[in-house]
């Protein structure tokens, strides 16, 4: 195949002579945003930019991220490494007195594509001056990106570009950051999303704040998809992206109550569409894969060799074999300690909840700030929930959970307790020892109180400042205490 013959060529010449004939790799990565593109099947909006860059190259049905909350998942694919891997597997650590530094041997995927003679950027979108989003969880060189931009590239030098954008948290948390997307969808599309045309999962009520949230977020999709045109059209004009291979992806999924920080689909599954040159166009895969691939990819379309130790694949490789299951971790976040971990194939979820005398939503300053958590919250202290609509308040946790996804897409019923699926239970409990086990897993020790204490004092000092309410310090102090309780009471 023409990818094939191409690599095998660059790989026999050195780097920097055919630096010029190499493809330039974008990647375009949104935040807290699930797979709601109407190519993905969504039918209350229209993402034609998203779509045509489907069209043009190939989209993964079944990508999933291996952490559901930003620094840990980026953590893991700007390395092509699992975050439990490499130490950086709770949300935003390292950030205090107490640093964590990547294990030997461990390079930033930046780092490679400048070693071989790539122009390395980052940036969010619109163009703003600055370097775009990181938020890597270990110690690490910012000279890995040459600057916010290509174009201070040198000529015919191809490029390697991290395009960040804010994704669904355009949306905010509340009516204000609802009315400001919906606002600028309507300015710049002409109208908004209707709350009439929204259809929630059936673990939501249909609340008034939850409804117009969605909404909101529907046209954080669509804004987003008029940056991916924006971004295709600069390097149209700019006579490269024919020689570009583009990659659209998200962080995590939607952050509501079930998806972000969980290890339901709603948080861990992700678009995926990638288009470029030796990519055939109108492709849908429907394998399993980990956002940590496009690491290895990426690398490999550039003809750079994969490291041995990166635990990454190249999914588009001829000879790929494809993934029987993908794995997820979830780790403290912010202030609020868990430790959650899940293996995925194509029909069975296998969820294992090493803290099942916890309840499903433990206090988070974060999370309980957003209005349809105080919605949810208040609903369900006045009974109104339905039995579906209630699981996510239950006060303890079982600690195995299994669902048939052909049957239970939304992952209500869990069949952990099932005679009849024992054997399944055994098989998918047995892939995720093996998979901790083979990965070295660093969550299998808890974290310790002195480095939870130095990030939680960059937490706590920061909201100290003038413009933090003096209630979000005194509530976040609370849950902390909180959490050391019950880490006390063996909880």
């Amino acid at each position: 195949m023409l990818r094939t013959v191409l690599l095998v060529c660059l790989l026999t010449v050195s780097p920097l002579l055919v630096a010029e004939d190499r493809p330039n790799i974008v990647w375009i990565i949104p935040d807290d945003m699930s797979a709601n593109f109407s190519c993905y099947g969504e039918t209350a909006i229209q993402t034609p930019n998203v779509d045509r860059l489907a069209q043009r190259g190939v989209k993964f049905s079944n990508a999933f991220v291996t952490a559901p909350v930003c620094s840990t998942c980026r953590s893991a694919f700007i390395t092509g490494m699992y975050q439990t891997s490499i130490g950086a597997h709770h949300h935003r650590s390292g950030r205090g007195e107490l640093k964590i530094n990547l294990p030997d041997g461990i390079e930033l995927v930046p780092k490679l594509f400048q070693d071989a003679g790539y122009h390395t950027s980052i940036t969010g979108w619109p163009l703003n001056g600055k370097l775009g989003k990181t938020d890597y969880n270990f110690q690490w060189d910012k000279s890995v990106y040459d600057s916010n931009d290509w174009a201070t590239r040198n000529e015919g030098q191809p490029f390697f570009a991290q395009i960040q954008t804010q994704g669904g948290k355009l949306r905010g948390k509340d009516a204000e950051g609802w009315e400001k997307v919906s606002a600028a969808a309507e300015k710049t599309l002409g109208s908004r999303t209707p709350i009439s045309d929204v259809r929630l999962p059936p673990y939501y009520p249909d609340h008034p704040d939850l409804l117009r949230d969605w909404a909101a977020y529907l046209d954080s999709v669509r804004m987003t998809d008029v940056m991916v045109g924006e971004v295709l059209a600069r390097l149209e004009n700019e006579g490269v992206l024919e020689n570009t291979i583009v990659l659209f992806m998200t962080d995590h999924g939607i952050s509501h109550a079930r998806g972000k920080q969980f290890l339901y689909d709603e948080g861990l599954h992700v678009p995926l569409v990638i288009a470029g040159p030796g990519i055939p166009a109108g492709t849908v895969r429907e394998d399993v894969v980990e956002h940590i691939d496009i690491a290895a990819l990426s690398l490999a379309a550039a003809g750079i060799a994969i490291p041995d130790s990166m635990q990454a694949r190249d999914i588009l490789a001829d000879n790929y074999t494809p993934r029987e299951a993908v794995f997820a971790a979830r780790d403290r976040c912010d202030e609020t300690v868990d430790h959650i971990r899940s293996v995925r194939t194509q029909d069975f979820k296998y969820i294992r909840n090493f803290l099942p005398d916890r309840p499903y939503l433990q206090p988070c300053a974060y999370k309980d700030a957003k209005a349809i958590l105080i919605a949810l919250r208040e609903e369900h202290a006045a009974g109104k929930l339905n039995d579906t609509q209630a699981l996510l308040f239950r006060d303890v946790r079982p600690t195995e959970e299994l669902y048939d996804l052909k049957n239970d897409p939304h992952e209500i019923h869990n069949l952990a307790g099932d005679p009849q699926f024992a054997e399944k239970l055994s098989e998918m409990r047995q892939r995720l020892d093996v998979w901790m086990e083979e990965t070295g897993d660093q969550g299998r020790r808890a974290e310790s109180e002195q480095m939870y204490d130095s990030d939680m004092k960059v937490y706590t000092d920061r909201l100290s400042l003038p413009k933090f309410d003096p209630k979000q310090l005194q509530t976040v102090q609370k849950n902390i205490a909180l959490m050391k309780q019950w880490a006390s009471e063996g909880k």
